[in-house]
């Protein structure tokens, strides 16, 4: 008879707590990720400042935390997921980060992330794309140690994965979901997740989830459907990054990002769904006289 083995059954428990705060894909260190409106420190001693759009995603930044999470909360004590891609790495032959120094680009996401640590209940971080956070994740976990993230059962402070109930539920975070240049074909790899979350749970007889929580794309959406057990649903978090120069070869192109965070809420014993999306306007029309 197979046995279950590991430590997969403890609990990290934080009482008290009705929210879940879900941000990712900052890219800090790119010129297009987030970044303090007074721009930040260089290496050799000079001063990065942000660009036009970089400093309005810093207001939608400064109102996302201000203004809508107190009010989807309901003022309540939240916990605070970062999921993935907080600094942008050194990756692709790109030319478009602020700098190179990762040390730098850590320092940057630190600074526009250490006050929702310090405000958070409870507080986690979850690894991204290796390409941008480094082949093993080391970089989004010496920022995840230096903020005080809750480590998992084996001291990482930052995750390829989390499981985290709230309430009677149970929450499955990771970075990755597989993306579609086809709008019509969008939902697709969200129905695919729930599918194959039933399959693999099921296969073990292990507890199914309410929700799967996943980001990468850059863009919101959300599926949700009835079961024996209540709603299950998949979220997709919006980003804090501005369109670089790969989205203009693939189908996104005409496509203008999507800007923003997403609150889980335990209301009525069911998870609820707050998400905060800014659109960055479309480009200047230009005009022949």
């Amino acid at each position: 008879m197979t046995q279950k083995v590991g430590r997969s059954a403890q609990v990290s428990t934080v009482r008290h707590i009705r929210n879940i705060v879900v941000v990712s894909d900052l890219h800090c260190g790119c010129m297009m990720g987030l970044c303090p409106s007074e721009g930040v420190p260089l290496d050799g001693g000079g001063k990065y400042h942000p660009s036009r759009l970089q400093r309005v995603v810093w207001g939608w930044w400064q109102e996302f935390w201000s203004d809508f999470v107190p009010h989807a909360t309901k003022g309540e004590p939240y916990a605070v997921v970062v999921n993935g891609d907080a600094i942008d790495g050194v990756h692709h032959s790109a030319t478009t980060q602020i700098t190179h120094n990762l040390e730098r680009q850590r320092e940057i996401a630190r600074s526009v992330t250490c006050t929702l640590s310090a405000k958070a209940a409870a507080y986690y971080h979850i690894r991204g794309t290796e390409a941008h956070v480094g082949p093993s994740g080391e970089h989004e976990e010496a920022l995840a140690s230096a903020l005080g993230a809750i480590p998992d059962e084996d001291g990482r402070h930052a995750r390829w994965e989390m499981r985290l109930r709230l309430g009677k539920h149970l929450i499955h975070f990771t970075h990755h979901i597989s993306t579609s240049t086809s709008p019509y074909a969008e939902t697709g790899a969200l129905n695919r997740e729930l599918v194959n979350s039933y399959l693999n749970t099921g296969l073990w007889g292990d507890e199914p989830y309410s929700m799967l929580v996943r980001s990468h794309r850059h863009q919101h959406s959300e599926i949700a459907r009835r079961s024996a057990r209540g709603k299950v649903s998949v979220v997709v978090t919006p980003a804090w990054q501005l369109k670089g120069p790969f989205i203009f070869k693939i189908g996104a192109r005409m496509s203008q990002p999507e800007i923003g965070g997403v609150v889980i809420r335990l209301a009525d014993d069911e998870l609820f769904t707050r998400t905060f999306v800014k659109r960055i306007e479309q480009p200047k029309v230009e005009v022949l006289s």
